[in-house]
């Protein structure tokens, strides 16, 4: 497997890289930064019909957290706004950790997370 993909920005003070690859149809994502990057849970999604019932796509993920990591809410975001988007199975995995980090700071990282995931769909399509 080769990384198709791989986008990079700062985000409270610290590195944020989201690198992605297709794994035959499906695409493999891992989010890492801040001060020590890791596995902090796995976010598997697959795309269906909203329970809306107006046509639009949304996603049903499973999650692996390891405890105490909450990486969940970033990891979850990519995945589901690619599955989404892109009408495929996800899986995300990783982490972002530093230490002493404040609430507008984990906002920042949310941000960027948020910029960064929309690149990562441009360059799949």
């Amino acid at each position: 497997m080769e990384w198709l993909v791989r986008e990079c920005m700062e985000a409270a003070g610290c590195s944020l890289e989201v690198s992605a690859a297709f794994v035959g149809e499906d695409i493999f994502v891992c989010l890492q930064g801040g001060e020590r990057p890791h596995l902090g849970c796995v976010v598997q999604t697959e795309p269906r019909e909203s329970l809306t019932g107006d046509g639009s796509v949304s996603a049903t993920s499973s999650v692996l957290n390891y405890p105490g990591h909450k990486d969940e809410v970033v990891c979850r975001y990519v995945a589901e706004k690619i599955s989404r988007e892109l009408k495929r199975r996800v899986v995300c995995t990783g982490g972002f950790h530093k230490d002493g980090i404040t609430i507008e700071e984990i906002r920042e990282v949310q941000r960027a997370v948020e910029t960064v995931t929309e690149k990562i769909v441009v360059k799949l399509r």
